[in-house]
């Protein structure tokens, strides 16, 4: 599956496989990819916002132009033919530095950064990620293992609910489960050697 964004020169690709994803990036500034395994891919976010600086104010001294030719051609009465040019740049400039505006999500993971726009694809791009680390998480770590003690399957279970894996019903009967398991006699303690 793959899912691809695009704003102004920016260019986000997604690209799901089993066990993780590869996110792809070009800008002016230049590319790479990066793989991320999903059990290793953050809950939490950032926001970073871009924008061109030089929009703005460059928008906004020629709207102070403007006013001020406005303003000098009514108090001494000359013809305002004209004279609200640089005010109408400034606005277009204005207008098109808040357009060229793109926000990006930042998750930060150990593979590197992955930022995803925040257009109309963005929830369906995090909602699949955290469906496939859902998935992922319960395959590496939902199952008991009687290896471990009780209190790391306590901690194991605690941790997938925290990582909001596990519903808190889920927990609670995973936690049943295991205290039920360590507390039943395994078959090497009612086994006798003869």
């Amino acid at each position: 599956m793959e899912i691809n964004q695009k704003k102004r020169s920016n260019r986000l690709k997604f690209t799901f496989k089993d066990d993780s994803f590869n996110y792809a990036y070009k800008d002016r500034s230049g590319s790479g990819d990066i793989d991320v395994q999903y059990a290793g891919f953050p809950t939490k976010a950032s926001v970073s916002i871009e924008r061109n600086e030089w929009l703005r104010n460059a928008g906004l001294i020629w709207c102070v132009i403007g006013v001020l030719q406005l303003g000098h051609a009514m108090v001494t009465g000359d013809s305002l033919q004209g004279r609200g040019f640089w005010l109408l740049i400034g606005v277009i400039c204005l207008v098109w530095y808040r357009w060229a505006t793109v926000k990006y999500s930042v998750f930060r993971s150990q593979a590197g950064n992955v930022l995803v726009i925040q257009d109309r694809e963005h929830d369906r791009i995090v909602d699949e990620i955290n469906r496939r680390r859902k998935d992922q998480l319960l395959a590496l770590y939902g199952e008991l293992d009687m290896r471990n003690t009780l209190e790391d399957e306590i901690a194991k279970f605690s941790w997938l609910h925290e990582q909001d894996v596990l519903s808190k019903d889920e927990l609670e009967g995973r936690l049943a489960q295991a205290r039920s398991a360590f507390q039943a006699p395994g078959p090497a303690a009612s086994s006798q050697l003869h």
